[in-house]
């Protein structure tokens, strides 16, 4: 039977779906389908091939029923008018029962199996009465999901500072750790107004040319360290990375650029780095500013960075409680 990766649900997950019998279906495509979760509308996305599905982490399996005819997208906009008023509903029931949540989206699955409640919250929070109450007025299971400020972008957001629908809404399918380290290499601004995105944490781009970086930089000289350069002995005080260059000062105390090809030996590196190597304690100026930007203290100074930076942000376990009734 044919496969395909299928995108499915507010939250656009992925999983592999397979079609009936011999039925095959075109890229972009809407179709209902029959997900873990219920009877959902999707979009195919590509065929299942096993390099494609390799990029995928845990994919759920499903199978495509049909494709979405004119009564289906009658349907669905009848549907998401419904979520827009169950929306309302729940802001008042939460109101009234003065719970310490956040509203975040509402999605009722076009097979009418349950209702998902996507809310934000700093704790734990009972709902147990609000489930109660939204169970009796919508008549279906109701499944209450807490979620990060990153999976609220996820739901909400539109367009990022680069003029482009966000990443989290359009393309990424998880959402990496970022962290300021991967800003500073990239010699990008500190300013958290500037590389933070629509969520408040650091902008999920600020990973992609990360690994780039980092190879490139695995081929310079390290700072501080002493070289023999086709123009004599000097010591490294800065990195070009993209360009491939070192900034070396000469003995004779001079500060040249010069490319990395033109480095003919390191000879030793300076008191810093084996002082770094000896002692995690000592730390060159770069690290210390590293360690101090990324210390709990200076967290609050910078609203991209309010947790550790080597954990994804949305990597916390109570976000991911599936409490349903």
């Amino acid at each position: 039977m044919p496969k395909y990766v299928v995108r499915h649900g507010v939250m656009r997950n992925l999983g592999v779906f397979y079609t009936r019998g011999s039925d095959t279906v075109l890229r972009g495509e809407q179709v209902i389908a029959r997900t873990h979760r219920g009877l959902e509308a999707g979009e195919v996305l590509c065929e299942a091939t096993e390099e494609a599905v390799t990029q995928l982490t845990d994919p759920k399996q499903g199978q495509i029923l049909r494709r979405v005819s004119d009564d289906d997208a009658r349907e669905l906009r009848k549907l998401f008018e419904q979520q827009r008023r169950e929306f309302d509903i729940c802001l008042e029931r939460i109101e009234e029962l003065r719970l310490d949540m956040r509203l975040a989206d509402v999605e009722r699955l076009y097979g009418g199996e349950r209702v998902v409640i996507y809310y934000l919250a700093e704790d734990r929070v009972d709902f147990r009465e609000l489930v109660k109450v939204l169970a009796s007025e919508f008549q279906t299971r109701i499944e209450m999901r807490q979620i990060g400020v990153r999976d609220e972008a996820k739901l909400l957001a539109d367009y990022g500072d680069c003029g482009k629908p966000v990443c989290c809404n359009t393309h990424l399918s998880e959402m990496p750790p970022v962290s300021m380290k991967m800003a500073k290499l990239q010699r990008a601004t500190l300013d958290p107004s500037k590389i933070s995105g629509r969520c408040g944490r650091l902008k999920c781009c600020l990973r992609y040319e990360y690994d780039t970086y980092q190879s490139l930089q695995r081929d310079l000289p390290p700072v501080g360290s002493d070289v023999v350069t086709t123009t004599g002995r000097g010591r490294v005080l800065a990195q070009e990375i993209l360009a491939g260059q070192v900034l070396i000062e000469t003995e004779d105390m001079r500060r040249i650029v010069i490319q990395a090809a033109d480095v003919l030996t390191v000879l030793a590196r300076g008191k810093k780095q084996r002082a770094l190597q000896s002692s995690p304690a000592k730390t060159d100026e770069s690290t210390e500013e590293s360690a101090l930007a990324e210390s709990p203290g200076n967290r609050e100074d910078v609203a991209a960075t309010d947790r550790d930076p080597t954990e994804s942000d949305d990597e916390r376990p109570e976000d991911r409680a599936d409490n349903s009734a």
